[in-house]
């Protein structure tokens, strides 16, 4: 008779991902020779792994005080969920994006079975260790609760603080905060993932240390400089700059499979507009569209991005083109005699030699891609096109690819300050120097393509979240935004905190970071709307929040048993509902929280169907023996047509059963009609 597990709260399938458990299983597939009656020999892997392993006392790196139990923070399980929020949610039934509201080490780690190996992107903003900013004090024991009782959604006496430098562990307090969160961020990277944080620098050295223990030496990107303007306080340097620090999940991979890295041009676009409304006048005329061409050029100020460009004011079929040097760069090239097409002498070889070796050369000139002079006595140029007018045999890189180029490493403020941005979306300055979101969409279309998956565990206003509207609103592109910020209390006392404080009352919402989050998102989503309140883009969120599962875990009272039992009967914390419960499901099942979800009456009882019917969940009351057969036969019935590409898995709530019998009835009921993973709540 096939039965129904009932699943608690220490069951794999109801909780976070067990990194520890993951890690020993991929280390035993490997090196099955080191285990021992389930145990790890470590003499056997020293063995097995040679001279790799260093048993030196004194080894290159950085220790501090909690290292350790920052390494075990991150590979402990975590015992919350995210409860869903419609009503604080902009389009629920649409987006595919996210805003999380909650602790972000408990929400990377609840993100890691529906979303490993899934992000293209990180991009984090985290305390820079002022002193004055805060510094998330972590519990190895329960984290949830801590994390409650911080943010004020518990009674306790522990309050946020900042983490100043008196504290006496001023740097390790910082490491010991952001190093089990970098561990387990780098597990939801893509194998051709990235990450890149802001940092100033007070804490540069260190955070570089930590993210090449982490992330790999080998897998460094660059640091990028990130100009912000003068601080006009300053007494010897006027520091107007911050660093964003990049690291590669695999850097070789990224190197060996994709494609390099490049951006538009900032002024060609401006140039291709002129290029094409001159076309529309002359035609093939290529005399009269360069003469137009130089005009245009002359007509800039000298402030224009275009301006620079001016050299390239000649066309052909191909496009618009400037000459550039046919000889070798640093000097050393081949010289061969390279006849002229008319004279039929040699031309003049440039003194650094040619460009291009001899078989090379022929197959640029039978492109078109070298121009000759009047006679043999001077050297040919290159043309080097700006811009190319279709698709045309011949054009490469080299040639063709001047309207793309690789990003510098130095980032200048836009135009607009982030200020200002927030003083338009709020009406005043609610939040003390936001990331500028256009300088963020630069780098995030850099980086991936038109429908990664971006995140932002450090969400603060909501800049990356913005950056990712304003770059699919202009491209026309498809990319995801998953954002989480910690409930940060604002303190109306607090003068850097008074303006933001006195926004939320002024909405109605509670005095925290989040709400700012969240405001900021929906207000910015507006401005993409057109008059009919319709966009081409998904400029929506999903809204959830962190707090302790809906699966009821076992706290029995020593001196009132009695009591406890009738507690615990239930096995879903009371005041949680179905919505609540499903999501937690999605979540510790490893679905992605903005999966289709439909739900249907079957015979009175309300069922879903999450994800085409990969996951059917009925946790309706009721469940008697007159129920079980109609109800079993209309969910069969209900898959059959869904057809889902993988066996189903039934979830039931336990105390939905009338007994025991009724409980069996369903399970076999299912099992005749091929349907065996079936559990119970």
């Amino acid at each position: 008779m096939p039965e129904m597990k009932k699943l608690g709260q220490n069951d794999p399938e109801t909780r976070s991902v067990d990194v520890v458990v993951g890690n020993v299983e991929a280390l035993k597939a490997l090196l099955p020779d080191a285990f021992a009656e389930g145990k790890i020999d470590f003499e056997v892997l020293k063995s097995l792994l040679g001279d790799t392993v260093d048993e030196k006392d004194e080894k290159y790196g950085l220790s501090w005080h909690g290292k350790r139990r920052a390494r075990q923070i991150a590979l402990a399980p975590s015992t919350g969920t995210l409860l869903p929020c419609p009503e604080e949610s902009v389009d629920w039934e649409t987006t595919q994006n996210l805003m999380i509201e909650g602790d972000n080490l408990e929400v990377l780690k609840l993100l890691q079975k529906s979303y490993a190996n899934k992000v293209k992107l990180i991009y984090i903003d985290p305390p820079y260790n002022t002193g004055k900013d805060f510094v998330y004090p972590d519990d190895f024991r329960d984290n949830i609760s801590n994390y409650l009782e911080l943010t004020g959604q518990t009674d306790g006496g522990r309050k946020i603080s900042s983490n100043t430098e008196s504290s006496g562990r001023f740097h390790t307090n910082w490491l010991n905060m952001l190093y089990p969160r970098l561990r387990l961020a780098r597990q939801l990277l893509r194998q051709d993932g990235v990450i890149f944080i802001s940092i100033n620098d007070k804490e540069l050295s260190n955070l570089l240390t930590i993210c090449s223990e982490i992330f790999g030496e080998e897998n460094f990107i660059a640091t990028l400089v990130w100009e912000r303007g003068r601080k006009n306080d300053a007494r010897r340097f006027s520091l107007g700059h911050e660093y964003i620090v990049g690291y590669a999940k695999d850097l070789a991979h990224i190197e060996e499979l994709l494609p390099a890295w490049r951006e538009p041009k900032e002024g060609v676009t401006e140039i291709v507009e002129e290029y094409d409304r001159l076309k529309s006048i002359h035609g093939s005329d290529f005399e009269a569209l360069s003469s137009g061409l130089v005009e245009f050029y002359k007509s800039l100020p000298d402030t224009s991005p275009a301006k620079k460009y001016s050299r390239s004011r000649f066309v052909d079929k191909r496009g618009i083109w400037r000459d550039n040097n046919i000889s070798w760069p640093g000097g050393g090239g081949p010289k061969y005699a390279l006849p002229h097409p008319i004279t039929g002498q040699p031309c003049k070889i440039p003194d650094d030699g040619w460009r291009f070796v001899e078989e090379t050369m022929k197959e640029k000139i039978r492109d078109g891609f070298v121009q000759f002079r009047e006679d043999h006595t001077k050297s040919p140029f290159l043309k080097s096109y700006l811009y190319i007018d279709g698709s045309n045999a011949g054009n490469d890189d080299e040639t063709a690819g001047e309207k793309l180029q690789v990003m510098g490493s130095v980032f200048y403020r836009h135009s607009q300050p982030s200020n200002d941005v927030m003083k338009e979306i709020f009406g005043e300055k609610v939040f003390e120097n936001p990331k500028d979101h256009i300088v963020l969409s630069r780098l995030i279309r850099y980086c991936t393509g038109s429908s990664d998956t971006i995140l932002d565990f450090f969400a603060g206003s909501g800049s990356t979240g913005h950056a990712v509207w304003e770059l699919n609103h202009r491209d026309g592109t498809k990319r995801r935004s998953v954002m989480v910020q910690l409930p940060e209390p604002l303190d109306s006392d607090d003068r850097d905190q008074a303006l933001a404080a006195a926004f939320c009352d002024s909405i109605g919402k509670r005095r925290t970071i989040s709400e700012l989050t969240k405001e900021r998102l929906r207000r910015v989503g507006a401005t993409f709307r057109d008059s009919s309140g319709l966009t081409r883009n998904d400029i929506g969120f999903r809204v959830f929040k962190l707090t302790s599962s809906n699966i009821r875990a076992w706290t029995p009272d020593p001196d009132d048993l009695e009591n406890s039992l009738l507690k615990n009967a239930e096995h879903i914390v009371q005041g949680r509902n179905e919505q609540d419960v499903l999501f937690e499901l999605l979540l510790k099942l490893g679905l992605d929280l903005c999966v289709p979800i439909q739900t249907k009456h079957v015979e009175g009882k309300i069922v879903h169907s999450v994800g085409g019917g990969v996951l059917i969940v009925c946790l309706a009351q009721g469940l008697t023996k007159d129920v079980i057969e109609p109800l079993g036969a209309g969910i069969v019935a209900w898959i059959k047509q869904l057809a889902p590409a993988v066996d189903p898995r039934v979830v039931f709530n336990d105390s939905g059963f009338a007994d025991d019998i009724a409980k069996t009835n369903m399970a076999a009921i299912l099992s005749q009609n091929g349907i065996s993973d079936v559990r119970s709540l």
